[in-house]
């Protein structure tokens, strides 16, 4: 199939592979219950009263090959509120379990969620299309299935903006109001209120989670997992495949293949994690049924961007006690989810020995990958484990300490001149300190920062030594210039400018509930290039106002929506 752009959203095509290939509920009715050897229950969007589209993704409509203009009309607004399907839609919901803050749950399931089907995009590439908020499922759990609209706005901001600084991510392709109001007690603390739903449109390439396999592996339905990891290969790994189909293959060669997809598997997510603590994102509930086996951030629940550095943050008032998700946990984290992805995978194996080998390399992995970020970050040329390891480490504490902006601490970072002298680091920062510029007669704090400073220095001049070779001095100059120029651009690059801070959400929140979606617009616009830097849009890359320090919805956030 060319890429062909659509112009009418009842040209996509469905193809279905996820129902089509394995097996379903085999109860056609829709009420909360166990769903037992079936990996989805059929089940279709609850309509609502009055759909209206208030935002949308031009990339990802582009993606899906549908022109721009389909928004427009009202057909669009239907059928990504649930109130309409289109031909060869086959909707469902998933059946899945997963572990929470650390704990086995049992069946969890696409409670809220359904899948409208499954179409081509651009390059061939399969996209799942799934709603948030579009009625109850069998896997519900006394729930509504509804979303509200502060939920949903954060969703969908987040999902593009993550795109867009290079997090790998599921997409949002619509922002719906149902004309509806949901009831929610936002902060558990028993004041139920009234509240505007919404619902978004999800997009990936698959919606399939780490719990997919444990709840399979937990009662026991060997054959069944089986039969997704094979069908999870061979629709989102086909890279691994040999000519034939998995299925087809011997015992012994399926699992090297399946060691090959564990091991990948590993490796994206460590790559995800990285990202993340790159651009300062906290997800803020890694339970195991948020982990998605493509490495993608996946459930824009509770999260929040880091304001003030701090690894012990987490913006999730469940979390607030063990704060077992906080920011500088997630690596960790992610580990132990792994860990459980392979202990469900284990009865495909005849021991653990090969899946505990990849495991063990997790920490090797991680370690390269986050110190090839992190030399990005600081503007070194490459990652020198000797060297850098303490520079990293001694930085980490002096942003702890000093209250500092992370996001405008590493901008203005690339800014600063180890070739000269005069210039001190501190002042080149200072825009980045909550609190005034550190007080002068804190002499211990200012003392690490200038040997931080003269390390840092140290580091880049050292990286320079011996690049020109023998030059004129005038020659030397230019080169120097040149050099300077192209680490600011590369730090730049790395080092977003905007990000999707608490405060600048609930702005666009707060004016969406009264009705002006303008503010959802223009900051979608501002996310779309956080790394260039855009006249007239400065107040998106201030650090956080002192009245957001405090204010719901800017600090902590609830699993409510």
């Amino acid at each position: 199939m060319t890429d062909v752009v659509a112009k009418a959203l009842t040209d996509l095509q469905f193809d279905n592979r996820f129902v089509d290939s394995l097996p379903g509920d085999t109860e056609p009715r829709n009420f909360q219950r166990q769903v037992q050897a079936a990996l989805f229950s059929r089940v279709v969007p609850t309509p609502v009263s009055q759909p209206r589209l208030i935002a949308s993704s031009r990339e990802v409509m582009e993606l899906l090959k549908l022109h721009p203009d389909i928004v427009k009309q009202k057909i669009f607004a239907d059928v990504f509120a649930g109130n309409k399907t289109l031909p060869g839609m086959e909707s469902y919901a998933t059946n899945y379990g997963g572990h929470q803050f650390g704990h086995w749950a049992g069946q969890l399931g696409d409670g809220r969620a359904i899948n409208l089907g499954e179409v081509e995009g651009l390059g061939a590439q399969h996209f799942t299309l799934q709603l948030k908020g579009a009625g109850p499922t069998p896997y519900s759990r006394g729930a509504d299935g509804r979303a509200v609209l502060r939920s949903s706005i954060r969703e969908f901001l987040c999902s593009e903006a993550m795109h867009h600084l290079g997090v790998p991510t599921t997409r949002a392709l619509s922002l719906t109001l149902t004309g509806d109001t949901v009831i929610r007690d936002m902060f558990y603390d028993g004041h139920p209120v009234a509240e505007p739903g919404a619902i978004v449109c999800r997009v990936a390439p698959s919606f399939t989670r780490f719990g997919h396999f444990q709840l399979l592996a937990y009662r026991g339905e060997h054959e069944l997992l089986q039969r997704l990891l094979n069908f999870t290969i061979d629709a989102d790994y086909p890279e691994l495949l040999p000519a034939k189909k998995l299925a087809s293959l011997s015992s012994q060669s399926q699992q090297k293949i399946y060691l090959r997809w564990f091991e990948e598997v590993c490796r994206r997510t460590i790559t995800m994690i990285v990202h993340w603590q790159r651009v300062g994102f906290v997800h803020g509930v890694m339970n195991t049924d948020n982990m998605s086996i493509l490495g993608l951030t996946i459930d824009y629940g509770p999260y929040g961007w880091v304001d003030d550095y701090n690894p012990n943050w987490t913006p999730n008032t469940t979390d607030a006690e063990q704060r077992r998700y906080r920011f500088g946990q997630q690596p960790a984290i992610a580990r132990w989810n792994l860990y459980q992805l392979a202990n469900a995978i284990l009865p495909l194996f005849e021991n653990a020995e090969a899946l505990t080998a990849i495991l063990d390399q997790y920490a090797d992995w991680y370690q390269a990958e986050w110190g090839q970020m992190m030399a990005a970050k600081l503007g070194l040329p490459e990652f020198n484990p000797g060297k850098d390891i303490a520079l990293f480490e001694a930085l980490e504490r002096l942003l702890t300490v000093c209250e500092t902006d992370m996001s405008i601490f590493f901008r203005k970072l690339a800014y600063f001149d180890p070739e000269n002298p005069d210039e001190r680091l501190i002042d080149t920062v200072s825009e980045a300190f909550y609190k005034p510029p550190l007080p002068p007669d804190d002499r211990d704090i200012r003392k690490h920062y200038e040997q931080w400073e003269h390390d840092y220095r140290e580091r880049l001049l050292g990286a320079k030594t011996g690049q020109f070779g023998v030059q004129s001095a005038e020659q030397l100059s230019i080169q120097s210039v040149a050099l300077k120029q192209a680490r600011i651009a590369s730090m730049n690059q790395v080092n977003p400018c905007y990000v999707l801070r608490n405060y600048l959400a609930q702005n666009a929140i707060d004016k969406a509930e009264q009705g002006d979606f303008e503010e959802i617009t223009r900051l979608h616009e501002v996310l779309r290039s956080p790394y260039t830097e855009q006249p007239g849009h400065e107040a998106y890359a201030a650090k956080r106002p002192d009245w957001a320090r405090s204010k719901p919805g800017c600090s902590m956030l609830s699993c409510s929506s």
